[in-house]
């Protein structure tokens, strides 16, 4: 799908219809008992494909993959309904309304209010809708496997897209900054962020799902590749994120498995540990060792740079002094951009979405987020058999902190969190 879509562009907007129209049917053609299963699984193929559809022009609607997202889920909640538990939720989408309000009030004359709500809000909406349906909601240990996976096949066809359109490195990389090049014309910290998932679910399956040579050998050459391109796009982000969640989940796993289990897991870590040094230094081989200075916050000439966020502490500086200048209401969605282009005349979104919900939502926001972050901690005490849910939940936080919520993929792995992971039993026969 990569390749043909470098080869014939218009396939990324068929690419996109077609993952829609497969989708709905299938979750409209299944029973109520199967069906929030088929709708997980289209939330995730949407949101690995999120990225790469608009880096190749395929989104008729920029935020496509976030209502895509949002429709799957809506239908859940009206055939299958949500958990009476997931109150929280419901109180969090409730406290993003004043927001909404208040930038209908104070809204310049150049704004087009719909746009900017749409484009500020569709994120946390997304969020609250996900985890209004994943909440507490009952999936197999096999199909949360099928879930992960859906979600990073399109990113097999991404890689291999930019594999195609950046055949040399050493030609496009001369400095330590994030390189759009590299990245497919598109935002290095986006795709760096998508790509950060594949590196996980393939790391997952190595340990998991490969039960045999062949199998392992596949799933860690995969791992390998997309890890390469992540790491060239020069954004460390995405990549420091994803190195978290494996390393979370490898602890975890780690933990509940069985003696046998925890030898094979040793020896397996030989292997992928020797996979990741082998990466690393092919990456730093073909950028001329440009990578290295740039995860040691140093610039082309190995001078050490004095901001190590880029510029983002400064995005967060402004974005807490308009909370404390309207600390009940904030400024309303999607001012906060407007006031620094009048303020400082910098033209910049947020990469911070707790700094933002501050400065927008006011008190409201900071309600809000707190629900975010303690409701699933408080779900994790009665439900601790979620493999998965540290690295999920540390995707969220880590990503909405360098990257905020401008793609799906935070709002709907939040949600994976929340699921109520089954696993099979062995049935004992009776006498």
């Amino acid at each position: 799908m990569g390749l043909l879509i470098v080869f014939l562009p218009v396939v990324s907007k068929l690419y996109l219809i077609g993952i829609l129209a497969y989708f709905i049917l299938k979750i409209l053609a299944t029973g109520t008992e199967q069906r929030p299963f088929q709708i997980l699984m289209g939330c995730a193929y949407l949101v690995g494909a999120d990225v790469f559809l608009r880096m190749t022009g395929g989104g008729f609607l920029w935020e496509i993959s976030k209502y895509g997202v949002i429709l799957f889920c809506a239908i859940g909640l009206l055939t299958t309904g949500a958990s009476k538990k997931a109150l929280p939720y419901y109180v969090y989408l409730f406290l993003l309304i004043p927001g909404i309000l208040v930038a209908g009030f104070t809204q310049d004359v150049n704004t087009v209010i719909r746009k900017a709500i749409a484009f500020n809000l569709s994120g946390p909406v997304c969020l609250g809708i996900a985890a209004l349906y994943c909440y507490n909601r009952k999936v197999s240990y096999k199909q949360m496997h099928s879930i992960l996976l859906a979600m990073a096949l399109p990113l097999v066809a991404m890689s291999a897209y930019l594999f195609w359109k950046t055949p040399d490195l050493r030609e496009v990389i001369g400095g330590t900054g994030s390189n759009f090049a590299t990245s497919g014309g598109f935002g290095p910290n986006q795709v760096a962020t998508v790509l950060g998932i594949g590196m996980f679910v393939f790391a997952v399956r190595f340990f998991m799902r490969s039960p045999n040579l062949l199998l392992k050998s596949l799933n860690l050459i995969i791992l390998g590749l997309i890890s390469f391109r992540a790491i060239v796009t020069f954004s460390r982000g995405g990549v420091i994120t994803a190195v978290v969640m494996i390393l979370f989940f490898i602890a975890v796993y780690y933990w509940y498995s069985k003696p046998k289990q925890q030898k094979a897991v040793t020896k397996y870590l030989l292997l992928f540990f020797g996979m990741a040094i082998l990466t690393w230094g092919f990456s730093s081989y073909q950028t001329n060792g440009f990578i290295d200075k740039r995860y040691a916050n140093e610039d082309a000439l190995g001078r050490e740079k004095e901001d190590i966020s880029t510029g983002r502490k400064q995005l967060i500086d402004f974005e807490l002094k308009a909370f404390y200048a309207n600390p009940i209401l904030g400024v309303g969605v999607g001012k906060v951009k407007e006031l620094r282009f009048e303020e400082e005349n910098i033209q910049a979104a947020s990469h911070n979405e707790m700094s933002r919900i501050l400065s927008e939502h006011g008190m409201f926001g900071f309600l809000a987020f707190t629900i975010l972050f303690i409701t699933p901690l408080v779900l994790r005490l009665k439900n601790k058999y979620n493999l998965f849910f540290y690295s999920c939940f540390l995707f969220w936080f880590l990503t909405i902190n360098h990257s905020s919520m401008r793609i799906a993929a935070p709002a709907f792995i939040y949600g994976l969190c929340l699921l109520n992971i089954q696993y099979e039993t062995p049935r004992i026969p009776r006498k």
